[in-house]
């Protein structure tokens, strides 16, 4: 596993608009990404912000970003304007729209505009509290009850 320590080196990574990591990569520093993200391995971090990421698994505890395109997330908090992902799993989600293909769960607090599945039996909720949709104009599909 590659292990980054500073905002330089990933910096230096950017190639053409894009921070692209093959392999497992641990951020021991918190890092801003002015580029797209391409990952074909797992990313370990504190703190990810972001333009858009589009990765395989990300295993974070905050993470902001304007769009985010993955298989799996696993963060305690993720903050985003948009989340387009496989499955997702986190501690509290707050964003303005999420669309996702098949199960979204929330340990603790879901907060967003609208949420969608894709599959017609797709399915969200949360263990510990409710689906709280913002400004009351939000669309929900999906959802446990």
């Amino acid at each position: 596993m590659k292990t980054i320590t500073s905002q330089q080196e990933v910096d230096e990574m950017i190639v053409d608009g894009v921070l692209r990591i093959d392999g497992d990569v641990r951020f021991a520093v918190s890092v801003v990404v002015k580029a797209h993200i391409i990952v074909s391995g797992d990313i370990t971090a504190w703190n990810i912000t972001a333009r858009a990421i589009t990765a395989r698994d990300i295993s974070a505890n905050d993470i902001s970003a304007g769009d985010i395109t993955a298989w799996n997330i696993t963060a305690r908090d993720i903050s985003a304007n948009d989340i387009l992902a496989r499955n997702i799993t986190a501690g509290n989600i707050t964003a303005r729209d999420i669309s996702f293909f098949a199960v979204a769960v929330a340990y603790k607090k879901f907060k967003c505009k609208s949420i969608t599945g894709q599959r017609e039996n797709s399915k969200f909720f949360c263990l510990d509290g409710d689906v709280e949709i913002k400004e009351g104009k939000g669309k929900l599909k999906g959802g446990v009850k």
